[in-house]
């Protein structure tokens, strides 16, 4: 098992983007009472229980289809998902934090060449204005809504880009591996992304010390 998550370890960063886009066209339905409940306050940031929720089925199924037949329940209680989801939820709030207080955000021009190249926007490679705001009718998003959490997500993308930049990861020595220079690379490049993500998740977990965070872990147990 061990090995097989080092082996999709790359996956963990994938994780973080889910739990980012938990909301984006994933439906946000009715609230109820317990929909409000608050799994974590993060400074001025709250998670509340719906936010989690929606951020677990959606690591849930992207799990399924990674590992199909072989997750099992013994895979996903291995794999700790309900607070590997918190964790990053928590880490994307703090990366908000981070890039107000450095003086990191997204302009209007960003933000609009990040929608006019969104896929799910496109029609025949061009973006379509009517496909775009069906697709958020049909999630039940404003188009301001959808906006404000398409910004947050690059926000917290250049966040870590940041960090990553400030650690200056040194590019691995891979002098006693025999392999082709194609086989090199790649291998050079997994090492410095994992590096890298180390770097980051390091950063975070110092800078969260600093600020007040409160969790209900009893509401995702």
């Amino acid at each position: 098992m061990l090995k097989l998550m080092r082996h999709h370890a790359r996956y963990f960063y994938v994780l973080f983007v889910i739990v980012i886009l938990s909301f984006i066209f994933w439906g946000v339905g009715t609230l109820d009472q317990n929909d409000l409940r608050l799994v974590a306050e993060v400074g001025k940031y709250k998670i509340t229980s719906e936010e989690y929720g929606r951020a677990y089925d959606r690591t849930l199924r992207f799990y399924r289809e990674l590992y199909q037949e072989k997750f099992d329940e013994k895979m996903q209680s291995e794999l700790k998902l309900n607070e590997k989801v918190l964790d990053s939820l928590i880490d994307s709030k703090v990366l908000l934090i981070f890039a107000q207080q450095h003086g990191i955000s997204v302009s209007d021009e960003e933000l609009n060449q990040a929608i006019n190249t969104e896929p799910a926007f496109l029609k025949d490679g061009v973006f379509d204005s009517d496909i775009y705001l069906n697709r958020l009718r049909l999630s039940r998003l404003t188009p301001e809504a959808y906006e404000s959490m398409k910004r947050q997500e690059l926000v917290t993308e250049k966040a870590r880009r940041f960090i990553e930049l400030a650690a200056d990861v040194a590019s691995p020595e891979l002098g006693s591996v025999s392999a082709d220079e194609q086989t090199l690379k790649a291998i050079r490049e997994a090492m410095t992304s994992e590096a890298k993500e180390k770097a980051v998740k390091s950063y975070i977990e110092a800078f969260r010390k600093e600020l007040k965070i409160k969790v209900n872990r009893d509401l995702i147990s």
